[in-house]
């Protein structure tokens, strides 16, 4: 009897350690969203693609609409928190999932650029009536976001930029290209134990919480499924896109009110890990990045949470979404 309960315990607990590390397919088939999932259908680079996207319309509107841009390690379900603030406050809300990303295609050549996902962009909110928004983008979709503004400045009401990458050019300042070939081996070892290391140290100031692991299964299932090589080449293509194309040279041409929202102990710079030990520690300084991008934005608003890293949307939702809202409405 004992024997039995032994074994029975053993396999509770490896049922248990399976339903802990999940396997997504390869456009994360079988991780739920937080609102229903639309796709809009497109033609690109002579390949039919489709981004996956979240429209959230208020109980009580407002009249104006928020974009929100994922960065890389994220998807567009990893904005619960901010879309229910913002459709709270009567915001109608729309979150995209990029070409590349989670729920969208993930060709298998694409010629990525900032300018080619702001062009995809543009075209769904155009499919659904989109004309004017606030555009918001965390890390990558920071840059995504710069570079969206600089496309359609006439249609942009507002950025806000949540810890942007590319407000440096690693390149220049000495980190090594690594090239898609090596991103792709990289990439291809990815493990949910490598990804909830690097946010735990850059993301969320060497602090855990348990709400944080789902979106490390999030990222690590992709990898664990069937499409693992399909992911993890258009991650180094994107990574590439991120190293190549900073956006720092470009911001005094931004002509809309910026609001940054900055988390100040962030330490994040693509490639650090492959650049000279002694210029490692000055990459991603963002107490003084943020402070240097909001110099060179002509209408710039800096917010800074001094105790936040990478992510402060998810690390303290309530403060960082007090400052968003207050920032809003001060356009």
């Amino acid at each position: 009897m004992h024997l039995f309960r032994a074994v029975v315990a053993a396999a509770c607990l490896a049922s248990a350690a399976h339903a802990a590390e999940p396997a997504y397919g390869p456009e994360l088939e079988g991780f739920d969203y937080p609102y229903p999932v639309q796709q809009y259908r497109f033609t690109s680079q002579g390949v039919p693609l489709h981004m996956a996207y979240m429209d959230v319309e208020p109980a009580q509107p407002n009249g104006r609409t928020v974009v929100l841009l994922h960065g890389k390690n994220f998807c567009a379900a990893t904005w619960k928190t901010s879309i229910d603030a913002l459709t709270k406050a009567g915001y109608r809300v729309v979150a995209p999932d990029q070409i590349g990303f989670c729920k969208s295609s993930k060709p298998e050549h694409y010629q990525y650029s900032f300018q080619q996902l702001a062009a995809n962009t543009h075209a769904l909110l155009a499919s659904i009536g989109v004309r004017q928004a606030t555009v918001m983008g965390h890390s990558t979709g920071g840059m995504l976001a710069v570079r969206y503004g600089l496309l359609y400045p006439a249609e942009t009401e507002q950025l806000v930029l949540a810890n942007p990458i590319g407000l440096e050019d690693w390149k220049a300042l000495g980190v090594p290209s690594l090239g898609v070939d090596k991103w792709y081996e990289r990439e291809l070892q990815t493990t949910a134990d490598r990804i909830r290391a690097y946010e735990k140290s850059t993301y969320y100031v060497n602090q855990w919480k348990p709400g944080y692991e789902p979106w490390v299964q999030m990222l690590a299932g992709l990898y664990r499924g069937p499409g693992k090589k399909r992911v993890a080449w258009n991650s180094a293509l994107l990574y590439d896109m991120i190293y190549t194309q900073p956006v720092v040279y470009e911001l005094p041409l931004l002509k809309m009110p910026v609001l940054l929202l900055i988390g100040t102990k962030d330490n994040t710079a693509i490639g650090k890990d492959a650049a000279p030990a002694a210029l490692r520690p000055t990459l991603g300084n963002y107490a003084a990045l943020g402070k240097a991008a909001a110099k060179a934005i002509p209408h710039a608003t800096l917010v800074e949470f001094d105790d936040m890293g990478h992510a402060p949307q998810m690390q303290d939702p309530a403060r960082f979404h007090e400052a968003l809202l207050k920032g809003l409405g001060t356009r």
